[in-house]
């Protein structure tokens, strides 16, 4: 059984509802901050917990997924998403709202790593170029969609949104297990460790992990505090801040579906992850430099937003032609995911430290350093294999 575009929307909307719990994050961290005195530092690992057990276990997640299969993970993931929003809208204390966030963390990384594989096997061959680009913008848009609810955060209280949040992944989770059932898909993998061994044995599905790594390291160190930078700078109420901020993230969908159209125009991927962490660096400088002008401080975030949307799709598309054989393209997209987790666990605890300490103008640099070593890191990338059918490409999509 192939699945209609409802089908294909009902599993697109399982990415979006999963991006809600990155973005829930920065929008509620004055909220949160206040509520359990929390230090600078501290709200950054509110932001990174999220990415902790991905950053550790992404490639042994992936590999897990082959063997227990991707329909089931991708409910399961909602399910542990539910859990963990569930606990922390009723904790009392930083400990274990971090801990929730890690569960969290745990549903997030099996939706993303489940969700492109059911696409792939419910999706003619025809139909695969427009439904990757669709779910390509899943991450942007979840946490647009977040960050515009900002006027009901005052009404639910950051709890309340936590509870919301776990409500509508349960709800979402037994829509997603009724609707995909009796589809067909691909059967188990039986053998994992092969493949785990034959994927770290390479050196490109190492690069490509290291790249996305600096790519959210970097993302995430200027977006995840967003909110409250923006408030500053620009001297607006915190609703309007979120929406700034999620008209921001936004831009990034715009990257995505772009550079999709670049690479099939023949671009050379390496060339596109050069621009988009150059980028990066020069649109991170107009962001935290207190001189900028706070208009001219905005349109860096739109351009650092839609001109970074270039890499995680260049990354995605790499990846089964870096693997050792087509077939084992899962192994190396969990390999990526650990890295898209590594980036996101690093990127906002780095910037709370530096800016509790040395004020929002050190993320500049922060930012700067790693976008050039995403830039040294694409200069050793390896050629790639041109022996990969569409139907084994994963998606694409920003962390």
């Amino acid at each position: 059984m192939t699945g209609g575009r409802g089908t294909t929307g009902l599993i697109v909307g399982a990415g979006i509802v999963s991006a809600f719990q990155v973005g829930k994050a920065p929008l509620a961290l004055d909220a949160v901050r206040a509520d359990l005195e929390l230090s600078l530092a501290v709200a950054g690992w509110l932001l990174s917990a999220f990415a902790i057990v991905g950053a550790v276990a992404g490639m042994a997640i992936g590999l897990a997924a082959g063997r227990a299969g991707m329909r089931r993970l991708a409910v399961g993931g909602l399910l542990l998403q539910a859990l963990g929003s569930a606990i922390g809208g009723g904790v009392g204390g930083a400990p274990l709202l971090l801990a929730s966030r890690a569960v969290e963390g745990l549903g997030f990384l099996a939706v993303i790593v489940a969700a492109p594989a059911l696409l792939a096997a419910i999706t003619p061959a025809p139909r695969a170029g427009p439904v990757f680009a669709l779910w390509s913008t899943f991450m942007p848009v979840g946490m647009t969609i977040i960050l515009v609810a900002a006027p009901l955060l005052p009404v639910l209280g950051w709890r309340g949104l936590w509870l919301a949040n776990a409500a509508l992944l349960a709800g979402y989770a037994l829509v997603v297990a009724l609707r995909t059932k009796g589809l067909s898909l691909p059967p188990p993998a039986e053998h994992i460790g092969e493949d785990a061994r034959d994927t770290l044995s390479r050196r490109g599905p190492w690069l490509l992990a290291g790249l996305f790594a600096v790519f959210c390291t970097a993302f995430f160190a200027a977006f995840g505090f967003l909110p409250t930078i923006l408030g500053e700078r620009l001297a607006v109420s915190p609703p309007a801040a979120s929406l700034l901020t999620a008209l921001a993230i936004l831009a990034s969908a715009g990257g995505n579906l772009f550079c999709g159209r670049l690479i099939a125009r023949g671009w050379s991927g390496r060339g596109l992850l050069v621009i988009g962490f150059a980028a990066m660096a020069v649109c991170g400088i107009g962001i935290f430099t207190p001189s900028m002008p706070a208009a001219g401080a905005y349109v860096s975030c739109l351009m650092f937003s839609a001109i970074s949307g270039l890499i995680p799709v260049v990354l995605f598309d790499a990846a089964p032609h870096h693997a050792p054989r087509p077939d084992r393209a899962a192994a190396s997209m969990g390999l990526l995911m650990q890295g898209n987790n590594l980036g996101l666990l690093v990127g906002p605890a780095a910037a709370g430290l530096l800016a509790g300490s040395l004020g929002w103008p050190s993320l500049a640099a922060l930012v700067a350093v790693v976008a050039l070593a995403g830039i040294a890191l694409a200069a050793m990338l390896p050629p790639r294999r041109a022996d990969v059918s569409a139907a084994a490409k994963p998606s694409a999509a920003p962390s």
